[in-house]
């Protein structure tokens, strides 16, 4: 079943046209990840299906709705979160409290509590940490912290930007773990990614966006194997 649907979607940040008519689906279940440079529009993509930004064009449905009428904050309400670039953490709250924040859109103190424990038990660190203020955190425990509190809210659709970004290798391959266990729980991930080839070997399929236009769309199996891909973004000659 086709959970995200954007159509023919174009976002601007005043004159400049950053999306150009970008078509993308993902089905519930699955792991897409986009990859592509710096500037060719991949974190415009999840600001605009997550309402920061509002396309001049095009539409983007969530199981059926179309999404525009709506503020980010309800987004939120209709089963779509986002990890942020940078982490966005509140620094000079605890870990618990930045966990809380993440669950502004719920009310059940029962179903918080479960919620607490599924991070805690995704996350171990965090819990040895829970009292800790968030800005003396590792950027590891950092990225653990933003991921959970984008939990807190049960999406059912996950938006990542970067996630391992900045992080010891051993760390980055830690989240791509986390990320393979948080879809087998049942969450649907788009997932954008600088390190290519760690985001492929996760994802089921993935869309190449360049200057504001996705150029290829395939299984990430095939990407992996595509010649243009690997020399542009695996590294391979």
């Amino acid at each position: 079943m086709t959970m995200l649907n954007v159509d023919n979607v174009h976002t601007y940040y005043g004159n400049i046209h950053a999306l150009k008519g970008i078509n993308l689906t993902i089905k519930q279940g699955e792991i897409v990840t986009l990859i592509g440079g710096n500037g060719a529009g991949k974190t415009t993509t999840l600001r605009t299906i997550s309402g920061l930004i509002k396309p001049r064009d095009g539409v983007v449905t969530f199981e059926g709705e179309d999404l525009s009428k709506y503020k980010a904050h309800e987004i939120v309400y209709k089963g779509v979160s986002m990890v942020p670039e940078g982490r966005g953490i509140f620094a000079r709250l605890t870990v618990t409290e930045n966990l809380e924040m993440g669950a502004f859109s719920r009310n059940s103190k029962q179903e918080l509590s479960d919620d607490f424990d599924r991070v805690f038990t995704l996350f171990p660190r965090l819990k040895e940490r829970r009292t800790q203020v968030a800005g003396t955190l590792s950027g590891g425990e950092q990225q653990m912290l933003a991921t959970g509190r984008a939990l807190m809210a049960r999406p059912r659709l996950l938006l990542m930007d970067e996630p391992s970004m900045g992080l010891a290798p051993v760390l980055v391959e830690l989240i791509f773990e986390t990320i393979q266990q948080i879809n087998r729980d049942g969450v649907t991930i788009l997932l954008v990614e600088q390190n290519a080839l760690m985001a492929l070997s996760v994802a089921h399929r993935g869309y190449v966006l360049q200057t504001g236009e996705i150029v290829i769309s395939d299984t990430a199996e095939n990407l992996r194997n595509n010649p243009t891909v690997q020399k542009a973004y695996l590294g391979m000659e």
